[in-house]
């Protein structure tokens, strides 16, 4: 590796604001820009994150790169997708100039987050960023999808889109974001973030959610499509019970019934009293569905997990 980075590598408030007014950049709402200031706080992200020498990080959204730089002291390579064109075309010569010996471990993909379908150089095998919140979910689950490699996930997103993240059944915030990104992974709160370690401080508290990627994919015998039509359909009528919720899906309350009952879920529990692997069992009890017969030694559903009251 390296030798390590000067102490001053990182980029502190003042660096913030002069590379901006440099470039012309004033931080916008509708990308959701706010940038880091402190470097403390980015060092502490890459703590968080479990950071190990030979992780290939992919990072959405670096901005000006104070998170880009605190990685790269790490990390064995990292690799930005950025989708404005002047932080894109400003952050390569930022790492070259203050991180010079480890501008060769650094790539730029110049790209909107949920377009990318492939990144350059080994795949990844963790997500660190600061989420835009305004559209922090889709990118989230989108990365996750798109590269199975990604074992480990720390993201920065607004509090209130941590606490749905990290939620489990039962919650009052618990739904789709909740389950989908437990189809993935095991997730949890890992911090807060104040408002003022950004540029400009935001109007809401910010927070740190940790994502490990499942060790074994969900067994079941439903995709990943079928699963997450449930989930949508359970949760767009929140209020209701599963019988009506899941009747335009299934084609009527009374076959939407069935597919409970045939799945072990009461046709009058709710969404959120859910886990996911109940979710799966419905998906596969849905009417007329031609899904995979199992082939021998293929997984087997399973029982949903048992949760703490505390979870």
């Amino acid at each position: 590796m390296s030798t390590s980075p000067a102490p001053d590598a990182l980029l502190g408030p003042a660096d913030i604001r002069e590379l901006a007014a440099v470039l012309g950049v004033r931080p916008t709402k509708q990308r959701g820009q706010n940038f880091v200031i402190d470097a403390n706080t980015v060092r502490r992200i890459v703590r968080t994150a479990e950071v190990r020498p030979d992780d290939v990080v992919v990072e959405v959204g670096p901005g000006l790169g104070s998170l880009t730089l605190a990685l790269l002291e790490t990390a064995d390579r990292v690799t930005a997708v950025e989708i404005d064109d002047v932080l894109a075309g400003a952050l390569p010569a930022t790492i070259a100039a203050r991180m010079p010996q480890r501008a060769d471990r650094f790539a730029l993909v110049h790209s909107d987050a949920m377009q990318v379908t492939e990144l350059p150089g080994p795949a990844p095998t963790a997500l660190v960023a600061n989420l835009p919140y305004n559209v922090a979910v889709p990118v989230l689950l989108h990365m996750l999808e798109t590269f199975p490699t990604i074992e480990r996930t720390l993201v920065m997103v607004q509090s209130e889109v941590a606490d749905r993240l990290a939620a489990g059944p039962g919650s009052k915030v618990y739904g789709v974001p909740s389950v989908k990104a437990n189809w993935y992974a095991e997730v949890k709160r890992a911090g807060a973030i104040g408002r003022k370690v950004f540029w400009p401080a935001p109007n809401v508290d910010s927070g740190l959610v940790s994502l490990v990627r499942r060790a074994e994919p969900l067994r079941t015998t439903a995709s990943r499509r079928e699963v997450f039509a449930v989930v949508d359909a359970a949760f767009a009528q929140r209020r209701k019970t599963l019988r009506a919720a899941l009747a335009g899906w299934a084609g009527s309350a009374a076959r939407a019934e069935a597919a409970l009952v045939a799945a072990g879920v009461s046709p009058q529990a709710r969404g959120e009293a859910l886990t996911v692997e109940e979710f799966a069992r419905i998906a596969e009890a849905a009417p007329d569905r031609e899904g995979p017969l199992p082939s021998p030694g293929s997984a087997e559903p399973v029982e949903p997990r048992q949760r703490k009251d505390s979870e």
